[in-house]
């Protein structure tokens, strides 16, 4: 048999009927209606005396779904709207490309006012609260939160209000954005400029803010800020000394700092005994890796009190390039800084290194559709950011909320793979006794656990 016999006596035609194409997102949306959120979404874009043909909210819900789908246009929504028969009636691209217009600063800020009252309305549906950061194979304490702090350039290939060019040599902008570790979500950013600061204490403090205010209140109690060393400054760390004056607040940081001279002294001085073995992601000894602590042998008055500062030092990779300080004996080392007072070197070492994590964040953001700016006016383009947001947002809660039970297989796909296995599953929707029925082909391989997300998404009880 010709390895090409399988294509003998196909055609293809553009006339069928009852089929979905991306059945899947049929769910998400189903989620941002059963969380809340389309409500919440609606009462913010809210005007006296406006009555549009379609509602604001949903229209920015629908196109967090169509970002979390994959979508990277605005003009992406016409997949929506080919599955009108299941979703009713879907907003065009003008439609979409007015209400984006319509969101004022005023509004943006309703907007995530309305995220955090549907996010407490997610974590008290958490049967196991919401889930513990792990580090080194162990997990940190349940009331702990985790916060990534991190900022990347996205790439503009035309000219656009604030883009500028980046540190890279690329054009673009350079938005900073903090994610959860806990839930994975995309708790806040600030669209900046390409030419923006990678340690501007200003912006970090901003966005640090609107993200502990996305977190439910009786959350915020115990709180982990990371970032590499772009947090590394005076205001910054005197900002995060400063959360724990509020009441029932206890707020610890996780700080790359820079290596000074001081800092190169300091090392010298540190004695080969007092070397300890680091550890890996599992929570093993880490090969050719150390660390040791510097606090003792620098002069940090002023610095916040309670500061400590930890060297980590490794043996590099062949052809890593070295700067003169590390040549000198072959290790490549890395500081960071901190104001936990208990706990191991080596797991402070390695908890700090797992803010890499947030590397994976900002890649999924970017299949997110913050790869992509869809417009050349800076306001819309800062909408289309909160949107990118609330679109993780649906991931996270899909993951958090659904991919549980008999849907727990899809649980450990990352979104790119769970599009693939799950949001683009075709279905054929058949119509019987007043009532609709989505098929997912019996022959999918993940089509049992795919009923069970529909079954999850549908037992989550609405806000009151």
């Amino acid at each position: 048999m010709k390895r090409t016999s399988w294509s003998t006596g196909l055609s293809v035609s553009a006339d069928g009927g009852g089929v979905v194409a991306h059945a899947g997102s049929v769910a998400t949306r189903l989620l941002a209606d059963r969380t809340g959120l389309t409500d919440e979404l609606s009462k913010a874009m809210t005007r006296r005396n406006f009555n549009p043909g379609h509602d604001r909210g949903r229209v920015l819900s629908d196109v967090a779904v169509m970002l979390a789908d994959g979508g990277e246009a605005i003009a992406d929504i016409d997949v929506l709207r080919h599955q009108s028969s299941v979703l009713g009636p879907v907003a065009s691209p003008p439609t979409v490309w007015r209400t984006l217009d319509e969101v004022t600063p005023g509004g943006l800020k309703k907007i995530q006012n309305a995220r955090a009252r549907v996010c407490r309305h997610v974590c008290a549906q958490l049967s196991g609260g919401v889930p513990a950061s792990r580090v080194a194979g162990t997990a940190l304490d349940d009331d702990l939160i985790v916060l990534d702090t991190d900022a990347t350039i996205v790439v503009s290939h035309s000219e656009k209000e604030n883009a500028a060019p980046t540190f890279k040599r690329t054009f673009g902008f350079h938005p900073l954005g903090v994610w959860c570790d806990n839930t994975s979500e995309f708790l806040a950013a600030k669209l900046r400029a390409g030419n923006a600061g990678s340690n501007t204490a200003a912006d970090h403090i901003e966005v640090l803010t609107d993200a502990i205010a996305q977190i439910p209140g009786t959350h915020r109690r115990k709180v982990l800020i990371r970032s590499d060393g772009a947090g590394a400054s005076h205001k910054l760390l005197d900002w995060l000394t400063e959360q724990n004056q509020v009441r029932g607040r206890r707020v610890e940081y996780s700080v790359g700092f820079a290596i000074t001279e001081k800092i190169r002294d300091a090392i010298d001085l540190v004695p080969k005994k007092v070397w300890a073995p680091a550890l890996d992601a599992d929570g093993g000894v880490r090969e050719g890796g150390d660390v040791a602590e510097l606090t003792g042998l620098l002069d940090l008055t002023k610095w916040p009190d309670g500061m400590r500062v930890i060297v980590r030092r490794e043996r590099p990779h062949p052809g890593a390039q070295l700067s003169l300080f590390e040549e000198r004996d072959g290790w490549r080392y890395q500081v960071f800084v901190t104001n936990t007072k208990v706990g191991q070197l080596a797991f402070l070492e390695a908890r700090h290194r797992a803010h890499a994590r947030v590397e994976d964040r900002i890649r999924h953001a970017k299949d997110s559709g913050l790869g992509r700016f869809p417009s050349r006016e800076f306001d819309i383009n800062q909408v289309w950011l909160l949107l990118v947001q609330i679109a993780a947002d649906l991931t996270a809660w899909t993951r958090l909320l659904a991919l549980v039970g008999d849907a727990k297989i899809l649980a450990t796909c990352e979104p790119k793979a769970l599009r693939y296995r799950f949001l683009h599953v075709p279905a054929r929707l058949i119509h019987s006794g007043r009532r609709r029925r989505l098929r997912i082909p019996e022959s999918w391989p993940w089509a049992a656990a795919i009923v069970a997300v529909f079954a999850n998404i549908t037992a989550i009880p609405q806000p009151a």
